[in-house]
């Protein structure tokens, strides 16, 4: 391989890690800090890479629930079946301005899957 193709291997490699690592809940809400409350939000690609990141994090959460169900393992929460989540972005922001500073380097998955935890309790 190509010394420079080889360069461009690892760099893209590294940008693709890069673009998976998790945005912590710090990250987050000095992001949302700066997009206004109102429908023109919607038009913002800020805006829209926080609800990705949302949408991401539930999907995960819910992903986990369902393998761990199905596998027979204990589930870290237990909605009632069925249960459809609707949330607006000052529930979650409320809910994000909750977690004390000290701890708000964590994700903003392992957030959804802690309040997900509190509030459907098994």
């Amino acid at each position: 391989m190509k010394p420079t193709v080889l360069a461009a291997a690892l760099a893209s490699g590294l940008l693709i890690a890069s673009a998976a690592q998790a945005m912590p809940v710090s990250e987050f809400l000095e992001e949302a800090e700066d997009i206004p409350m109102n429908p023109t939000a919607l038009l913002r690609s800020d805006a829209r890479r926080l609800m990705g990141e949302l949408q991401g994090a539930f999907r995960t959460v819910s992903d986990e629930y369902r393998a761990d169900r199905d596998a027979g393992r204990p589930t870290d929460f237990c909605p009632a079946e069925g249960t459809r989540m609707s949330l607006s972005p000052q529930d979650v922001l409320t809910r994000f301005r909750s977690i004390p500073a000290s701890r708000r380097h964590i994700s903003v998955t392992q957030a959804i899957r802690e309040w997900m935890a509190e509030r459907y309790p098994c």
